[in-house]
């Protein structure tokens, strides 16, 4: 249930604004329905010019910066007219389940992406363009749908729907039912029914259902309630998709008011054409040359001076504002002294004009920022498709209980920094990996990062400092903080920071002053990193994830400040788990079960389960005095085998005498005997 003293505080809000400011730039929505309605046939000869046709009002929704819906479903059409005339009608087939439908049709458009386009990503159908199309249809029945804007209205208005990027079934069942229940309250509001009919014209569908005046009612609380844009007062142009020669734009902004680093990715940034003083901006012919699709580089001015984003134009100007959106934030920021000297830059218009904001760039100028840029900041993978990987998987490839596993993930979202520790061989970086795909719900390795400490590892290294180059020095940046920004262009999504051997290095130096700022309760806290003055913070859902094994006698203790900071997770060697006595039954290798198992022969279960030798040997190392349980013996020497023919004495062998020998001869290196001993029963079950 949404919160009625948040919907009347938003409804009202929108009564006062719907005839003098959203109409004006709204109202195609209606129309748009109307022209859908008009000239949809969906037995039309000539099928692609009708979906062209009766598409053709709505190309704000079904077009934007790299998502080109409805021109890749058009030229489908023309590839393949039935296939996509079949895909439609089963779309709007109202006897089956509307999810159903949805999924299926993307399912068989990326078919035809992959058969027509070799899988170009930038003209794929999303959720929100099938909801489009279900909505034209049927204007009295279904909504727009829109991730980031059912999202801002809940925040809003309230309500017991939870919303995760990645989760459309249940994201679109969540969305369709508090929809209804925002429509049933607009529709018990006879101000704005009356409000919405003195509106409408002939050219506007008629929208008793107030499907339509729903789904602009969301809009408004995400764009002007939740994360307020002044609205202009000027009618918009009907929207368009821009065509002809783009042009190219050097945008600067203060970071103090502008921060281009920490804005989101695919987030819009209103500017005015006026500054506060109501004055026309600089070059302001600038303003009203440059065009939706417009590519622009993204430039912060002092105290940074670095180019930090590429953005475009994603809404001309329309009086009062221009609208640029967030492409690519840059990992690897290009100061300003980088470009400053280059030859084919020196033209310039930001170089010969004393002030202003944006510059125009020509061609030639803009590929060789870009140039720069892409040394620096490889282009980034677009919708790459990564496997799905869920708790079970995790279950099923690190031995661990199910138990063991909720602890560890709840945990993970309470403290966001965790440390696993553990004796040698237990799988503690395998488990970090799989334990940040199985959060993510697929492997993504772009949200996944991982080094190793040592113990020349520093501050420089990890956060920022100078590094040599060509002409001297340069201050660089440092793994940690490249993730870090890469982060935070994406605040909605988790990563991942995983730090192997995390307790060989100097824990308190490396960190510095991020020491306080990945306290769960400092994150998203800005604070001036001590290397080059400017303001730094680490994003809330960013999680680190440290590796430590028990066994390393030459390890210092950690540093109590840090120790607090994380929390700590003991990993054992897992081979009680179902996971491992599966693993080692579908090996089926009898001379591996007389290794595993002592006496040779045995199987898993029953009263009579014969005792495993590793975990005999296991046992004796933890009641050892000089040693302990984090000195065991992990399983994961014994696993990897993806093939029992693999399951050989040669491999068998090579794991005792190079893996576990030489750390028992470690381990008992004033006790000769005691390592005679193992060698002998080990060796023996091999002989």
């Amino acid at each position: 249930m949404i919160d009625e003293a948040e919907f009347q505080d938003a409804l009202a809000c929108y009564k006062r604004d719907f005839v003098r400011k959203q109409w004006p730039r709204e109202k195609w929505k209606w129309e748009a329905v109307k022209w859908f309605q008009d000239h949809w046939d969906m037995e039309a000869e000539d099928f692609a010019g009708m979906l062209d046709a009766s598409l053709s009002k709505t190309s704000i929704l079904l077009a934007a910066s790299n998502n080109y819906p409805k021109q890749m479903i058009v030229d489908f059409a023309q590839a393949a007219p039935e296939e996509v005339r079949d895909m439609f009608r089963q779309l709007f087939d109202e006897k089956q389940d509307v999810i159903d439908r949805i999924v299926s049709f993307k399912e068989k458009s990326v078919t035809l992406l992959d058969r027509y386009r070799g899988g170009a990503k930038n003209h794929y159908q999303t959720e929100n363009a099938i909801s489009v199309y279900l909505w034209l249809h049927y204007p009295d029945k279904y909504y727009i749908y829109k991730y980031g804007e059912i999202k801002a209205a809940i925040q809003k208005l309230g309500g017991d729907a939870h919303f995760v990027k990645g989760r459309y079934e249940e994201n679109l069942r969540n969305f369709y039912r508090i929809y209804d229940e925002v429509c049933a309250k607009l529709s018990s509001d006879d101000e704005m029914k009356h409000l919405l009919q003195s509106q409408l014209t002939d050219t506007c569908y008629p929208d008793s259902a107030l499907k339509t005046l729903t789904s602009d009612f969301g809009f408004y609380i995400s764009r002007y309630l939740v994360n307020p844009t002044p609205v202009p007062t000027v009618p918009e142009p009907e929207p368009i998709v821009s065509s002809g020669k783009s042009n190219y734009w050097f945008l600067t902004a203060n970071p103090r008011i502008w921060s281009m680093s920490s804005q989101a990715v695919g987030e819009v940034q209103a500017f005015t054409l006026l500054n506060d003083n109501g004055h026309k901006r600089r070059i302001y012919q600038n303003f009203l040359d440059a065009k939706a699709g417009d590519r622009v580089i993204g430039y912060e001015s002092s105290p940074s001076k670095k180019i930090v984003a590429l953005l475009e134009v994603s809404q001309a100007q329309d009086g009062e504002m221009i609208y640029f959106k967030k492409l690519e934030g840059l990992s690897a920021p290009i100061d300003f002294a980088t470009f400053r000297d280059t030859k084919e830059l020196q033209s310039m218009e930001y170089f010969n004009m004393t002030q202003g904001t944006l510059f125009k760039l020509s061609e030639n100028e803009y590929d060789c920022l870009m140039d720069m840029i892409r040394e620096e900041n490889p282009a980034p993978r677009v919708n790459e498709p990564y496997a799905a990987y869920t708790k079970t998987d995790f279950l099923k490839d690190v031995y661990m209980s199910e138990d063991k596993y909720d602890r560890l993930v709840s945990v993970m979202k309470r403290k966001k920094n965790m440390i696993l520790q553990g004796a040698p061989g237990v799988g503690k970086t395998f488990a970090a990996e799989r334990l940040a795909y199985s959060m993510l719900g697929k492997k993504d390795t772009s949200h996944v990062s991982l080094i190793q400490f040592h113990q020349n590892y520093s501050y420089e290294d990890f956060i920022m400092g100078y590094r040599p180059t060509e002409n001297g020095f340069a201050l660089t940046p440092g793994v940690f903080y490249e993730f870090c920004q890469k982060a935070q262009q994406h605040p909605r999504e988790d990563y991942f920071f995983l730090i192997d051997e995390i307790n060989r290095g100097n824990m308190s130096k490396i960190f510095g002053e991020l020491l306080m700022l990945i306290e769960n309760s400092y994150r998203g806290k800005p604070v001036k990193l001590s290397s080059n003055g400017e303001s730094f913070t680490v994003p809330e859902k960013l999680y680190v994830i440290g590796m430590m094994n028990t066994a390393d006698r030459s390890l210092a203790m950690i540093d109590y400040a840090l120790r607090r900071r994380f929390s700590f997770i003991e990993l054992e060697p897992g081979f009680e788990t179902e996971g491992f006595k599966a693993y080692q039954k579908g090996l089926g290798n009898e001379i591996f079960d007389k290794l595993v198992v002592a006496g040779g022969g045995g199987v898993w279960g029953g009263e009579n389960k014969l005792v495993v030798a590793v975990e005999r040997l296991n046992e004796e190392i933890k009641n050892d005095s000089s040693l302990g349980k984090g000195f065991c013996i992990g399983h994961s020497y014994f696993c990897g085998l993806k093939n029992p023919k693999d399951c050989t004495v040669s491999w068998m062998r090579e794991v005792v005498e190079y893996d576990i020998l030489p750390m028992l001869e470690e381990y008992w290196f004033d006790s000769p005997a005691q390592v005679a001993k193992w060698e002998s029963e080990l060796r023996g079950v091999l002989a």
